[in-house]
């Protein structure tokens, strides 16, 4: 276990979990040992986490003083530990109560921050009081559960600030998006890693001086993620969305069944949110009420191209591609709902991916642009193409399947036992509309007014040819070119796939 010495030689201790670039992770409580942050639903496996146990918990030095455990004075302990490990600029993430903090070091510090992540974040250093409408609010979203009933009366007590343990205790289901067992365990170590003394310092007055900080922070020019949890009743949705208004750069988002623990509610969508906003490479939008992960590449003055991924797929398929077309367009590959690094959100169907590539261009803007769409992705383009004519301004339908219903059909699935990158009901979601396509996907074929490129993958490919051939014909003015490559052309034959989208006009 690692150690260092702060600011007054008091000996801070920080565990160091996993490998890559670190991210500097600070727990809440307030003044609680990091050990309850885990590894943060595994986001362990995208970054490097440190772990600070800050004076007087875990396994670090109580300080002689403990006035110095005060929100404002701690903000000196993060910059030793930055100094410490050597590093210019740092990726921070802040928990709850360290919310807080880490909005007192953002404000005194800003340009030693790479990025700034707020997970269900404390918001007194920015003058916002605990919002007790909005706290009963979410805890009666609640009251189905078999809990609800005994742990109301202690939540009561605590919204009229009589604090207790025992009342701290029946009250913890409403911090837990599912009070399970792993829920149960998690809230029963709490008592024993908490610094009761040192949390009275923590919040002391003279600690918050929202009218400098607010300032700082709305000038502040690294990114900032601030994640909530849809139950949360600390931090509420709304009261996080105020938060991350005040700055200049930030993402919001609402992690759907958390509470005030989301990397243990939910961890994959967990990660998948905080793993996307670490990400250089990956950009997210709110499209729809979804969050979609998105890549993008070249000049964004060129003219834009939005390419759709195939079933079980995700942007990165494009790359290859991508890159070749941004020497003279502004190339956009997101993610599908259900798949990458975007929500998954448990419901598919070709309308709701074709709802997320509308999404999508209307929230970047980018009616008119040539969509390019793979299998899946295909189905869901013509889908819109047919609704929205116009919004598209060139069609590539890349093996996507015709509106015609599979002979033989397609039976009962099984899903594999390793991990997925994508949300297994996708699979027999879409199996069963194969099976049995919306005629009305077939009958609107002849309104699509764009110009159209299908691209079929030859013999090898398990879509039948003729049935390509027949949608080409059916869409007015459509061409239709075959690449033998099989189902998967623009991986195959990137280079051919290419040269046939500028034989199209992309040039």
């Amino acid at each position: 276990m690692p150690t260092f010495h702060t600011y007054d030689g008091t000996e801070l201790a920080y565990h160091v979990k996993g490998e890559g670039a670190p991210l500097i992770c600070l727990p809440g409580g307030a003044m609680r040992a990091s050990a309850y942050l885990g590894d943060l639903g595994g986001l362990v496996g995208h970054r490097q986490l440190i772990l600070l146990d800050l004076r007087g918990t875990g396994e670090s030095a109580v300080p002689d003083d403990l006035t110095t455990c005060r929100c404002d004075r701690l903000v000196d302990d993060v910059e030793a530990l930055r100094l410490h490990l050597g590093e210019e600029r740092i990726d921070l993430l802040a928990h709850s109560a360290a919310g807080d903090l880490a909005a007192l070091y953002a404000a005194r510090h800003p340009r030693a921050l790479r990025s700034l992540i707020l997970v269900a974040p404390g918001t007194r250093a920015v003058g916002f009081p605990f919002a007790a409408r909005e706290a009963r609010e979410a805890a009666e979203l609640r009251s189905s559960e078999p809990w609800y009933a005994a742990a109301l009366p202690a939540q009561e007590e605590i919204w009229a600030v009589r604090l207790t343990d025992e009342l701290r205790a029946a009250a913890r289901p409403f911090l837990y998006g599912r009070w399970d067992g792993a829920a149960r365990a998690h809230a029963a170590d709490s008592p024993s890693q908490i610094n009761a003394l040192a949390a009275r310092e923590y919040y002391a007055d003279g600690a918050f001086d929202p009218a400098a900080t607010v300032p700082a922070l709305r000038e502040l020019a690294a990114p900032v993620l601030v994640l909530a949890g849809e139950y949360d009743g600390v931090t509420t949705p709304d009261r996080a969305a105020e938060l991350a208004a005040l700055f200049p750069h930030a993402e919001f988002a609402v992690q759907r069944g958390a509470g005030h623990f989301p990397w243990l509610d939910d961890p994959g969508a967990f990660v998948r949110t905080v793993g996307a906003f670490l990400d250089p490479e990956v950009h997210s939008v709110q499209a729809g009420g979804i969050r979609l992960a998105h890549r993008v590449w070249g000049d964004p003055s060129a003219p834009p191209v939005v390419l759709a991924h195939g079933r079980c797929g995700d942007s990165t398929t494009w790359t290859t591609v991508a890159e070749q077309l941004a020497a003279d367009h502004r190339v956009y590959a997101f993610d599908f709902r259900g798949h990458g690094l975007s929500d998954w959100t448990g419901r598919y169907s070709f309308e709701l991916f074709r709802d997320d590539l509308h999404a999508f261009l209307e929230v970047r803007n980018l009616a008119g642009a040539t969509v390019v769409g793979h299998s899946m992705g295909g189905v869901a383009a013509y889908l819109l193409a047919e609704r929205q004519p116009g919004l598209i301004g060139r069609l590539v339908l890349e093996e996507a399947p015709p509106p015609f219903p599979l002979d033989p059909p397609r039976g009962p699935v099984e899903r594999p036992d390793e991990p997925l990158d994508f949300d297994w009901p996708v699979v027999p979601s879409i199996n069963a509309q194969l099976n049995e396509p919306d005629p009305a996907g077939r009958e609107r074929l002849g309104e699509i007014t764009a110009p159209t490129l299908v691209v079929g993958g030859g013999p090898s490919s398990q879509i039948a040819q003729e049935d390509l051939a027949w949608m080409a014909r059916e869409i007015p003015g459509a061409r239709l070119v075959t690449i033998d490559a099989g189902h998967l052309v623009h991986t195959e034959r990137p280079e051919e796939f290419v040269a046939a989208l500028r034989s199209f006009g992309l040039s």
